[in-house]
């Protein structure tokens, strides 16, 4: 989905205090996913855990596509008074901070990008999947999230997605509802499993951390040179155990790296 990158005002959550981090969260997710490692790199800086647009609380926008979450994102530091921060995105968010740096190099101190390249990976049919599953319950009808986990069970077996999914509720008046926009996000499916095209390079001088789980099939070999292309100064990590949610499964890995590469107070 493409059209007006008319921005919209992020909900978002800090921690810490010192050089600015923005973290930006996959699809289906919210900045709160990020709190307990973010707790932990939040005792040398400063970390904005964002909601991205149709997600958590920040607002419904009928575009979703990632010039459009560019633009959010500048508006969120002109808010904040930053003339510049780094950035790190897993996955969805990943992608959101690469349109944004290549678009906006002046305002990057330093990018992050978790388990995700800036290429089309095409149809992603379980990602449909999982929203139509979504949207088939309603959640006023239960009064715990317990409940919609189970009433999620018959289409989706993994008990830690279920959990994933159903963080996305909410209680409003007392009565559960999902936070994401979820008929808009399964619109947009081809705009966010894609990547913006002809954009140009990065400063070679930005430097650029990308981690990948060893275990998930985002970040392949052949996508280095994707990479290399639009951010020269890369710098590739691979964490072996982790899959694609790399900040669950390889946390202290991954706190490590970032602790390293990410500006201190």
């Amino acid at each position: 989905m493409s059209g007006s990158h008319e921005p919209v005002a992020l909900a978002f959550h800090e921690l810490g205090a010192g050089p600015p981090t923005l973290v930006l969260h996959g699809l289906l997710g919210q900045g709160r996913n990020w709190v307990s490692l973010g707790k932990t790199l939040a005792a040398r800086r400063r970390l904005i855990l964002v909601d991205l647009r149709n997600h958590g609380r920040s607002p419904h926008h009928p575009v979703m596509d990632y010039l459009a979450m560019a633009a959010d994102l500048e508006v969120l530091l002109d808010r904040l008074h930053l003339k510049r921060a780094s950035l790190l995105g897993h996955s969805m968010g990943g992608k959101a901070a690469m349109t944004f740096a290549l678009t906006r190099p002046r305002r990057v101190e330093r990018l992050v990008v978790v388990d995700i390249a800036p290429v089309d990976y095409g149809p992603r049919p379980e990602f449909e999947a999982y929203m139509r599953s979504m949207l088939a319950i309603d959640p006023a009808r239960f009064t715990r999230r317990a409940e919609v986990e189970a009433a999620l069970a018959s289409a989706i077996g993994d008990p830690r997605l279920r959990a994933f999914l159903a963080s996305n509720l909410d209680s409003r008046a007392g009565r559960l509802a999902w936070l994401p926009n979820l008929p808009v996000l399964l619109e947009a499916m081809p705009a966010i499993v894609g990547f913006p095209a002809s954009l140009p390079p990065a400063p070679p001088d930005l430097p650029t951390l990308v981690i990948r789980g060893g275990r998930s099939q985002y970040v392949l070999d052949e996508h280095e040179a994707v990479f290399r292309r639009l951010f020269p100064a890369l710098e590739l990590v691979t964490l072996p155990d982790a899959g694609h949610w790399v900040h669950v499964d390889a946390a202290e890995e991954l706190r490590a790296l970032l602790d390293r590469f990410l500006p201190p107070a």
